[in-house]
């Protein structure tokens, strides 16, 4: 999978989540800055990650993703093999 690829299916996972249109959402998008993420939100959102690409983040992990660009580079580097 290629950065734009997992960068397009976050956007969609975004976008049906936060209800922020796709072509708004930016590699600098903040979660909780941005979109006014609280915690319960955060963990559903990662829940949904996990879903979408079919691994686990453990939770040391997920609290250090804060921006899309931060889960784009989570999700190629965690590609399964």
């Amino acid at each position: 999978m290629t950065e734009q690829e997992a960068f397009d299916k976050i956007a969609a996972l975004i976008e049906d989540h936060f209800q922020v249109p796709a072509s708004k959402v930016t590699n600098d998008l903040n979660f909780k800055e941005d979109l006014d993420a609280d915690s319960i939100d955060t963990v559903e959102f990662v829940l949904e990650l996990e879903d979408a690409f079919g691994a686990e983040i453990p939770d040391e992990d997920a609290e250090k993703i804060a921006t899309v660009g931060d889960a784009v580079s989570y999700v190629i580097a965690h590609q399964p093999k």
